[in-house]
């Protein structure tokens, strides 16, 4: 992009990749506006832009789940950037752990109203606004739950697997106006998103074991695995630096594994994923 170019707006930013991507957007010369549900929780981003010698970001307060909220968060953001945008970050992400048939419709609607929803509602208002610029870059913060199934994790993956077929579709639509779309498919990174998981797991499930199972991997082999979000934040980053950036930007060995299970048969990648997790000792 332009060297002029330097306005983003990023969703999400009390914590984890949000907040990281805020200050590495801000430290390279941007000009961050950072969005949050509770502006009071903007300690943690406060800090990490003191430690990296920035000035406070621009805050803004933003519930992606909520039309009005999204609309005035966009019309504020654009007070402070004189009108131009020339950067969404679609980060804000949630995510529910617990077997399908133990879920109910409004939890359903929680994770896809944050992570599909949110994204669409946040691109659908600042679209006017960067096609009139003819210019623009739409950065969503994917997963590598996108490219394969995971147990107990069913409504996340949906949320992710909807986002990028919707993603390949807008592409077609708003790069004729100078808009281009970048997915970026984090794997497995230090935030909060585990711990703030609800786990959904009704007493008497015929899916206990299976959850204890999975759970018992998260806990003792991939959660000890996870890696530094920065890591995330620079990729983010480097796909707005970039004059003609990959659509899909892959982050992580576990996300450069999923890219791989996504190529081959289902019951190969399936078969890892229990070999994995341990669900082939399992059985109800």
């Amino acid at each position: 992009m332009d060297t002029e170019q330097r306005t983003v707006l990023v969703t999400g930013c009390s914590s984890g990749l949000g907040l990281e991507t805020a200050v590495e957007l801000a430290r390279r010369g941007r000009h961050v506006v950072a969005s949050m549900r509770d502006p009071g929780r903007r300690a943690a981003l406060d800090a990490r832009t003191r430690e990296a010698g920035l000035e406070p970001l621009d805050v803004v307060q933003l519930d992606v789940t909520d039309a009005e909220s999204s609309r005035r968060a966009v019309e504020e953001t654009l007070g402070l950037t004189g009108g131009r945008l020339d950067a969404l970050v679609n980060n804000a992400g949630t995510a529910s752990g617990g077997a399908f048939e133990d879920t109910d419709e409004d939890e359903w609607r929680r994770v896809l109203d944050t992570n599909l929803l949110g994204a669409l509602r946040l691109t659908q208002l600042v679209l006017p606004v960067m096609r009139r610029q003819r210019s623009g870059r739409l950065v969503l913060v994917s997963s590598d739950s996108a490219r394969y199934g995971n147990p107990g994790l069913s409504l996340y993956c949906a949320s992710k697997w909807a986002l990028e077929g919707w993603a390949e579709s807008l592409a077609y639509e708003v790069e004729p106006f100078g808009v281009r779309v970048v997915l970026v498919e984090p794997g497995n990174y230090d935030t909060a998103i585990w711990a703030t998981t609800p786990r959904v797991t009704p007493p008497g499930s015929p899916y206990t074991g299976l959850l204890q199972t999975v759970e018992r991997f998260v806990e003792e082999e991939h959660l000890p695995r996870s890696r530094d979000p920065r890591e995330v934040a620079r990729a983010v980053a480097r796909a707005l630096d970039a004059d003609r950036p990959r659509f899909r930007v892959t982050v992580g060995p576990d996300a450069k594994l999923a890219a791989v299970l996504d190529k081959v048969p289902y019951r190969v990648a399936a078969a890892a994923v229990r070999r994995v997790t341990g669900l082939h000792r399992w059985k109800p």
